[in-house]
């Protein structure tokens, strides 16, 4: 996200000179760096990032992660340019997750909401928790529609490769919500038909939160821990 010259990136997933080449090539400058929740399906690059940049790292509060970083509550603000990202708490996917919408009219859900599903509540999950995640973000959900329905929707994830075309992944909010039958139920039905159609788990995806929640870059190689498809998203 861009404004007046200054830059948010948002969970990012590739190397940090991406960023800084994408950032420089649109004589932008990256002031901060935003998780949305701590990640189960890939190693976060937001470390590495702010680290190399010297900028602040945000992410939801929660005692999750051992490395300093910059809590974000409900209500907060991530300042930019000339705006701000306001900070929605949307428990669910995890509960830490958070959403960051732009009132000029964007809504960055990382794996809470995707244009085609919703977030997968058991990862990481107690016995029993899944459940109990499920209605929180049957909750969260109902909030983020409250949103005004030409909202742009950009989920942290799509289930299939995407060209670096400079379009970006994104539906407005209203035909989201009409496209997906989950969204239609009410609460109880939409838990237990969540948890019937939970996919199978990422591969390394236990490796992956011990590292993401270290803030440490592995030893391994990274492209073998974060092989397979991203299976975040129930549909």
């Amino acid at each position: 996200m861009a404004s007046r010259g200054e830059a948010l990136v948002i969970d990012p997933a590739l190397a940090p000179q991406v960023y800084a080449a994408v950032a420089a090539a649109r004589r932008l400058k990256i002031v901060g760096v935003a998780d949305t929740h701590v990640h189960a399906d890939h190693l976060s690059r937001s470390p590495l990032l702010a680290r190399e940049l010297w900028v602040p790292h945000y992410l939801p509060a929660q005692n999750r992660v051992r490395f300093p970083f910059e809590p974000l509550h409900d209500g907060d603000g991530i300042p930019f340019g000339g705006a701000a990202l306001e900070v929605i708490h949307t428990p669910g996917h995890t509960w830490e997750s958070s959403t960051y919408y732009l009132r000029a009219g964007s809504v960055l859900t990382g794996d809470t909401l995707f244009l085609d599903g919703v977030g997968r509540p058991d990862l990481e999950a107690r016995s029993g928790e899944a459940e109990e995640r499920g209605r929180a973000l049957f909750r969260s959900l109902r909030r983020l529609f409250e949103l005004p329905e030409e909202t742009r929707v950009l989920p942290g994830h799509v289930g299939r490769p995407l060209a670096f075309d400079g379009v970006p992944w994104a539906a407005p909010l209203g035909d989201v919500r009409r496209k997906l039958a989950l969204l239609q139920l009410e609460e109880g039905a939409f838990v237990r038909t969540l948890l019937a159609r939970i996919p199978p788990t990422p591969p390394n995806h236990r490796r992956i939160v011990e590292l993401n929640e270290m803030g440490t870059w592995p030893d391994e190689e990274p492209r073998v821990l974060e092989a397979g498809a991203n299976r975040c998203a129930v549909g």
